[in-house]
């Protein structure tokens, strides 16, 4: 029997998971490790805490299955993004690494756009400088920390950081690598412009592969430390959200998924290039070769959802402790007895400001309507009805960039509540399903991994082959004609508050 490894290293923890050729689960392990904030706006971690976590979930695995190290024949790593290691000469961590939601880089975000036009810059990296992404957090060092700037002799992405300790390899692939503003996306290759006028030495960076291909193999060493074969295949695996894309089947045209986690994200498959000139999706190279997707984020989503729980369901939190079951089943089942439209009642998700498609970080949450003759079980409804039209504005983008969305899966928490997943399907006007497997990250990195090591012959076959459909929730046309008069007026509340939220937020 073959079997594959998926290593996803999260911003909470490290999760590896030991699957067989069909993405039967066979054994799962997680390390956790925290995050560092020296200052406000800061978010760092040390990549030997990553290290450490995925060196010890992987020898959990192995010991807790009865697999032969034989039988293991690829390892693929998906990792949270846009991370920015830093290693001197002799392979030594320079300091901690300045994380994906890190906001300290505003200053280098407006230098790219200076120093490259931001015109230009867009055409080659498919986006706008963006403050999280790892450029703009290169330049930070470069501007405030050149002593350990002129130490640099190679940048690595966290996942990739990984590989090497496994390979002793230098290496990246596209979708991780989009997300570091140094990638020419349409080309799928590193931007000597970009690299020349950024002033960044080629030499630092790895080689860029596809996301199946084989990057190398394990070590001698990491072999012996593991329990499996030296030499054992680590593919170029993927970015978080571009591994969840193949864990859940999204890999062709028309595919999408919808995650409602704390944040929101709409991501989409498309086998042409499409980029958004105004910056308010992201456009990504895909793990699928050649292709691409774009992706779509809102701030508050499931966020919302826990801030009305904290402050308003106390009661709930308490009949569920009783009950032995989750407080936000119950929460589910009071907003199903207000009818759609939560009695002329809207709400605008926006309590962190927004992405998608707004890009202010000056908006805030609104109730829109509230009267007297309103419960909270109607505001219930207009919170999780509110999520549902900012996830519909991520979709009304791609329509504007032609990218095709007609089959939608929806994956993290807020996918498990059957009422939202009606709601979605409603305001999408499509079927939303969701996947039978819950690892996401780790098994598309492991789909990789079976497909760089020949047990699929490509990244279609594989999902084809083990990604299956769960529950399927199909749109009522009723409802979803009552939501989209309602969504239509929900677009037109941010336009005549836009002005407002500016002055609120300098008073």
């Amino acid at each position: 029997m073959s079997c594959v490894i998926g290593v996803d290293c999260g911003t909470s923890g490290t999760k590896t998971v030991l699957f067989d050729e069909s993405g039967r689960k066979i054994a799962a392990y997680t390390v956790n490790y925290p995050m560092y904030q020296p200052a406000n706006g800061y978010a760092e971690q040390d990549p030997s805490d990553w290290r450490k976590a995925m060196l010890t979930s992987l020898k959990a695995v192995m010991a807790e299955s009865s697999v032969r190290k034989e039988d293991v024949k690829g390892i693929g790593i998906a990792g949270q993004m846009h991370g920015l290691v830093l290693l001197d000469k002799d392979n030594n961590i320079l300091r901690p690494a300045i994380i994906w939601c890190d906001q300290r880089t505003a200053a280098e975000a407006a230098e790219m756009e200076r120093i490259a036009g931001r015109e230009r810059l867009v055409e080659i990296t498919a986006n706008p400088a963006l403050t999280g992404w790892t450029a703009a957090k290169l330049l930070w060092v470069k501007n405030n920390e050149p002593e350990i700037y002129s130490r640099i002799a190679h940048i690595l992405l966290p996942k990739d950081y990984l590989r090497f300790i496994l390979t002793g390899e230098y290496a990246t692939e596209v979708s991780d690598a989009s997300g570091m503003q140094l990638l020419d996306v349409p080309g799928r290759k590193w931007s000597e412009e970009l690299l020349s006028v950024f002033e960044i030495d080629r030499s630092w960076l790895g080689k860029v592969y596809e996301s199946y291909e084989v990057t190398g193999g394990l070590t001698r060493e990491m072999a012996g430390e593991l329990g499996l074969c030296e030499g054992t295949a680590v593919v170029g695996g993927a970015g978080d959200n571009a591994a969840a894309a193949v864990g859940t089947g999204v890999v062709r045209d028309g595919k999408a998924f919808t995650t409602i986690g704390t944040s929101g994200v709409v991501f989409a498959h498309t086998s042409a290039i499409s980029i958004d000139k105004s910056g308010r999706v992201h456009t990504c190279c895909a793990a699928v070769p050649g292709e691409w997707h774009v992706m779509g984020v809102t701030q508050g989503a499931g966020l919302s959802l826990k801030w009305f729980r904290d402050n308003f369901c106390g009661a709930e939190k308490e009949a569920a402790a009783l009950m032995g079951t989750d407080e936000y089943i119950l929460m589910d089942r009071e907003a199903e007895q207000v009818p759609v439209g939560a009695g002329r009642l809207i709400y605008l998700p926006y309590l962190m400001g927004e992405r998608t498609p707004h890009l202010d970080p000056d908006a805030r949450g609104v109730f829109f309507g509230l009267s007297a003759i309103h419960t909270k079980r109607d505001m219930l409804r207009a919170v999780m009805e509110g999520v549902a039209y900012s996830l519909r504005d991520c979709i009304e983008v791609f329509r504007e960039m032609n990218v095709n969305v007609s089959d939608m899966a929806a994956c993290g928490g807020g996918g498990r509540s059957a009422l939202w997943r009606s709601m979605l399907a409603d305001l999408y006007n499509c079927q939303v399903k969701t996947i039978a497997s819950e690892e996401g990250p780790a098994l598309g990195a492991a789909i990789l991994a079976s497909v760089g090591t020949g047990i699929y012959s490509n990244i279609n076959e594989a999902c084809g082959a083990i990604v299956r459909t769960e529950l399927t929730q199909s749109p009522d046309p009723g409802d979803a004609e009552v939501y989209e008069r309602y969504y239509q007026l929900y677009r037109q509340i941010y336009p005549a508050l836009k002005d407002k939220f500016s002055v609120l937020a300098g008073l």
